[in-house]
């Protein structure tokens, strides 16, 4: 969500950043072509980051776009090896942006040993946090950046479909992998979210089991929001951030909720 409570959105197959008015209902054009953005979330500063992922106009980095409009690679590469397709990030408290880099279809030209977490410090230094899953996804950080909650999605056969959780040591290092619900067989985890008082909100499933699965820190299953369509990802809005919204298939939801939802930007209105 903007400073003027819009809502951007991604449309991968065509290449946009979408952006949507809820006051007008009108729904525009943010950026085109847009490196084939997935992820995104705005700053402390109200500049919009995005994970730009892999395909023939795909930017295959983290790209900030200014006030002034001009976009600039935050990271494109690790140990001088191009990342494979960064899909969705996180910001915690201290500016760290921290972004899942898998690689969905095609391998072609993957440079990469691993399927991995990183970190980008607010210095610019790309630190690889971790590399234990088969397939990282959605990605969030707890208010007190003691917390990296992880979608392990791996859509083949037998594939992990996962909510992990790991311990952020004060050195900076993640550790204490624990596994909070595991999806399988079913349609795992794409985008995520989390409220004021750490609830995780997990897109998932599909058919009669697609919607929004809303899980306490702990990893305990609160309520589940069924979507009419297969769920891609969600995040809060409103002037009170008690708006969920949610992306699911050609189309775009929303919720009134009880709950209010954790942004680092914009500051809540008092």
């Amino acid at each position: 969500m903007d400073h003027n409570g819009n809502i951007l959105f991604t449309d991968i197959p065509n290449n946009r950043i979408m952006v949507y008015n809820p006051a007008s209902g009108r729904v525009g054009v943010f950026r085109e072509p847009s490196g084939r953005a997935n992820g995104l979330e705005f700053d402390a500063q109200g500049r919009l980051l995005a994970c730009e992922g892999d395909s023939t106009d795909g930017g295959r980095r983290v790209s900030r776009t200014e006030k002034d409009g001009r976009v600039v690679a935050l990271a494109d590469s690790y140990n001088g090896k191009r990342l494979n397709s960064p899909n969705d990030l996180h910001l915690d408290s201290r500016g760290n942006i921290y972004f899942t880099d898998p690689r969905y279809g095609d391998r072609k030209g993957v440079e990469q040993d691993k399927e991995a977490v990183y970190r980008i410090d607010p210095s610019g230094k790309i630190t690889r946090v971790l590399d234990d899953v088969q397939r990282p996804n959605g990605i969030l950080i707890s208010a007190d950046n003691k917390t990296l909650y992880l979608a392990d999605n791996n859509n083949e056969e037998g594939g992990n479909k996962t909510l992990n959780a790991y311990d952020i040591l004060s050195d900076g290092r993640v550790a204490n992998k624990r596994i909070l619900h595991d999806f399988a067989p079913g349609r795992g985890i794409d985008g995520m979210a989390i409220d004021a008082e750490g609830n995780i909100y997990a897109t998932a499933g599909s058919g009669d089991q697609a919607g929004v699965y809303v899980f306490s820190p702990q990893g305990k299953q609160l309520t589940f929001i069924k979507t009419p369509e297969d769920p891609t990802n969600c995040a809060f809005g409103g002037p009170d951030r008690s708006t969920l919204y949610i992306t699911a298939g050609q189309s775009l939801y929303r919720i009134r909720l009880n709950a209010r939802g954790r942004l680092i930007y914009p500051l809540l209105k008092q």
